[in-house]
């Protein structure tokens, strides 16, 4: 009798390759990284905050193109002071076009545009533009990058603005000004120089960003400053020294320093949203430094916004 040996089928075992499994010290750096973003992109929001409060007190005693040109040129010798002492390289040739979105939108566009809304229009509607630049921001880069946020990420997005925009029209008076064309269009052009950054801090400091970006104006900032301050009237104070120096040291280079490094580590699109508390730390700094009243809807407002903050932050895009 002739016996077969019994075929022994062997059992398909599923692997995971080393590269699919993440270990609990890469899950936990990641972790840090993410709150490390986080924190870094908030405090970026915290120094733009007193961006228009700032302004408001540099305008007591300098003309629009003045402020704007000085504002650039001291940014520009911190950035320059900063790279020569560090001995940084200049940036390789693919990232200059890059580095001109970040100058055009967020170095002379949003600050131009927006000193000259100041002239006219609160510093409580101004932050209409900061209310609006989260989404605006997270549009473009979704664009640019051609990638998809969720449903619960875009609602979240929406609402944030939209308690924004609605209490910052109400604080304003609910009337529409003659400085809103400015304040769109800082909108437009500081969203692609946020976007076009924080995806070139991917690749070289968020620091130097910033920097060579202002480097990048020095010429302008110049020359602009060599026409525009013999034109217009000139008076130093103390507000007007303090606020252009906060322009140009904090919220143009620490400021945008700190952001653009926050962007790098949580993205484009997640950072952004954390501006949506912008508009009510302005409010408050203009409280504190320049005397408006607020009504008491800015606590409602305020936990509003905090909610669609947290709703952001945890949305998987």
């Amino acid at each position: 009798m002739r016996v077969k040996d019994s075929a022994i089928r062997p059992t398909a075992i599923a692997v995971q390759s080393p590269a699919s499994v993440q270990s609990p010290a890469s899950v936990s750096a990641e972790a840090g990284r993410a709150r490390s973003g986080i924190l870094l992109a908030a405090l970026g929001v915290a120094a733009f905050s007193l961006t228009f409060p700032a302004t408001a007190w540099a305008l007591e005693g300098l003309g629009p193109w003045s402020l704007v040109s000085c504002r650039m040129l001291l940014g520009g010798l911190i950035a320059g002071g900063c790279l020569l002492a560090l001995r940084v390289r200049a940036p390789a040739r693919r990232h200059w076009s890059a580095l001109c979105a970040v100058a055009g939108g967020t170095v002379v566009g949003f600050p131009l545009l927006t000193t000259l809304a100041l002239q006219t229009s609160t510093t409580s509607h101004a932050a209409v533009v900061v209310g609006l630049l989260p989404l605006t921001t997270a549009a473009y880069s979704s664009v640019r990058n051609k990638t998809r946020h969720s449903r619960t990420f875009w609602g979240a997005a929406v609402a944030g603005a939209a308690v924004v925009i609605g209490f910052a029209v109400q604080q304003s008076g609910g009337s529409p000004t003659s400085s809103d064309l400015y304040l769109f269009a800082a909108l437009l052009v500081c969203a692609a120089g946020y976007a076009e950054g924080g995806q070139l801090a991917r690749e070289m400091p968020g620091w130097q960003v910033i920097a060579w970006a202002l480097v990048l104006c020095l010429p302008v900032a110049a020359a602009g400053a060599a026409v525009a301050l013999p034109a217009e009237p000139v008076r130093l104070t103390g507000h007007t020294v303090a606020g252009l120096l906060w322009l140009a040291a904090g919220s143009q280079f620490v400021g945008m320093w700190v952001w653009y490094r926050g962007m790098s580590a949580i993205g484009v699109a997640r950072a952004s949203q954390l501006q949506l508390a912008q508009p009510l730390l302005t409010l408050v700094w203009s409280v504190l430094l320049l005397g408006e009243h607020l009504t008491p809807a800015a606590p409602v407002a305020a936990v509003a916004v905090l909610v669609c903050i947290g709703v952001t932050q945890r949305a998987r895009g």
